[in-house]
């Protein structure tokens, strides 16, 4: 069980250093490669913070916190006897992209993102895969939940 969500969780953190060494690479800081004109872009920023650069500045909390996540996850995880696929993917999913930003902010003191949205005129923040891995981790987590709620109410009737 651990060693498949450790699997997924190494998938996602190197096709994200990959993507972030290619974009690095090939792009100067705050310039774009347009894809779709007015809704997808390309673009090297760097991010301070978190997610839509709230923590801004906080390097060393976000570090802690990304750690302590980690542990706690991996802690749960191990007392559990049994979990689903679904559950499987969505950890792996969740922790990969954690490390993906943490290594960022160890290496770099910031995390690389690229993915450049704008949809209906409002220019989303700028995120990555590692951005896109945890909050589909997330998704199918609640989504789980809801499902399991909703088993367990059907049962109970």
């Amino acid at each position: 069980m651990i060693k498949k969500i450790n699997l997924i969780s190494l998938m996602v953190l190197m096709f994200d250093i990959v993507i972030k060494m290619i974009v690095t690479s090939t792009l100067k800081l705050n310039s774009s490669i347009i894809i779709i004109r007015d809704f997808f872009a390309f673009t090297y920023v760097r991010n301070n913070g978190a997610a839509f650069s709230i923590l801004e500045g906080n390097r060393l909390l976000l570090i802690v916190v990304a750690l302590i996540v980690v542990v706690m996850l991996y802690k749960y995880l191990s007392s559990l006897k049994t979990i689903s696929s679904l559950e499987t993917i969505y950890y792996g999913l969740l922790i990969g992209g954690i490390y993906g930003n943490l290594i960022d902010r160890i290496i770099h003191s910031y995390v690389i993102d690229y993915f450049d949205f704008t949809i209906i005129g409002y220019n989303f923040p700028i995120f990555n895969l590692a951005d896109i891995c945890i909050v589909v981790s997330i998704f199918l987590m609640m989504l789980d939940i809801v499902r399991g709620d909703s088993n367990e109410r059907n049962k109970n009737s």
